[in-house]
């Protein structure tokens, strides 16, 4: 922690020191040389500091400590700085003064969280690297030992795939919901549409959001918006078919790609996921409430051209429209671009 206020640093390591092992600077100097004696998982500085500000420190430890997790408090939420800290030191979190106990600790947790899981996937790489170099070595003796390194050269080129097997997994998979990602998704939808195209079938994308989830996050926090997301994955996943594919493609954004779905087979999807989201009981903590969304579905019927940007597109705009219209809706859009609205079917605008 880097804070030219003594009580301040006195209180945070108070504060801190049952769960994490904290150092204490009171100036950017100061702060640089606790660096070159140890290593450091975290950094919390503060902005507004004699002869160097909290944004030219963390950008000295992104420089010479990149693997250091890099947080910013400060009592002035000027624009200028926020844009420049981010810009220039790409810190992790930005916290205001006064500080917020349980917000901070929870910052904190998950900035070690981070810290963690990219020192275990540079873990990871370093081992593939070790079992790279063994293979080369290997390869260099099976002229004279082919009979004895055969069964050592086949366990080491199956623990090599295993382990790209699992970056691969790491690579399309969204690791809060375990749902296939944003990359995922785009591949999935390209090869159903080549699907699509060769035995001219029917397919539907929808966009679902959350309605509010702003709110959902001011009043929750991280974890409380972290737990929402987590039960509407499992809630989307039991709305839709097993042959439909479901993914989270940013924020509190999600996608589901159903083949062989036409206009009617879209409208059916989409209200029941709408009605069994704002069924589902939801809760964080001992607070209960109902969480609604906005979905756009675009569908490419048999037998028109349409390529994977153009649907996705009019799936945007589609969810656009439900989200300027009252929320808590389905509003569908064909590949001809006109849109459609299923008579009587008109959900209350219920808002979180």
């Amino acid at each position: 922690m880097v804070d030219d206020e003594p009580s301040i640093l006195e209180t945070l390591k108070m504060f801190l020191s049952p769960e994490f092992d904290v150092i204490t600077a009171d100036c950017a100097d100061a702060a640089q040389k606790h660096f070159a004696g140890c290593e450091i998982d975290i950094i919390l500085s503060d902005q507004k500091m004699p002869r160097a500000s909290g944004v030219q420190l963390l950008e000295w430890v992104k420089e010479h400590s990149p693997k250091t997790v890099r947080i910013m408090m400060t009592g002035f939420a000027d624009l200028e700085e926020t844009m420049s800290a981010i810009n220039k030191s790409q810190v992790f979190r930005f916290i205001l003064k006064p500080w917020n106990g349980d917000h901070l600790v929870e910052t904190l947790r998950t900035a070690s969280r981070a810290s963690l899981l990219e020192r275990s996937h540079e873990q990871m790489l370093y081992e593939m690297q070790l079992l790279n170099d063994r293979l080369r070595e290997m390869n260099l003796e099976l002229e004279n030992r082919v009979a004895d390194r055969t069964k050592a050269l086949e366990e080491a080129c199956h623990e090599l795939e295993h382990k790209n097997k699992m970056l691969e997994k790491l690579a399309l998979t969204d690791p809060l919901t375990n749902l296939p990602n944003r990359r995922a998704m785009d591949r999935l939808a390209e090869r159903e549409l080549r699907r699509r195209e060769r035995y001219l079938g029917d397919l539907a994308i929808a966009l679902i959001d959350v309605d509010h989830f702003k709110q959902i996050n001011d009043q929750y926090l991280l974890p409380g918006g972290d737990q929402v997301l987590i039960d509407l994955a499992k809630c989307l996943n039991r709305s839709v078919r097993n042959v439909d594919f479901l993914g989270r493609i940013g924020g509190e954004e999600f996608m589901v790609i159903a083949p062989e779905t036409n206009m009617e087979g879209a409208v059916v999807l989409g209200e029941r996921i709408r009605t069994m989201v704002e069924a589902n009981p939801f809760a964080y903590k001992v607070h209960a409430f109902t969480v609604r969304v906005s979905i756009g579905i675009a569908i490419a019927p048999s037998g028109i051209e349409a390529d994977y940007e153009t649907i996705k597109h009019l799936a945007a705009a589609a969810l656009s429209d439900a989200k300027k219209t009252g929320r808590n809706k389905c509003v569908y859009r064909m590949v001809s671009n006109r849109p459609f609205e299923p008579a009587g079917k008109t959900p209350t605008a219920g808002i979180v």
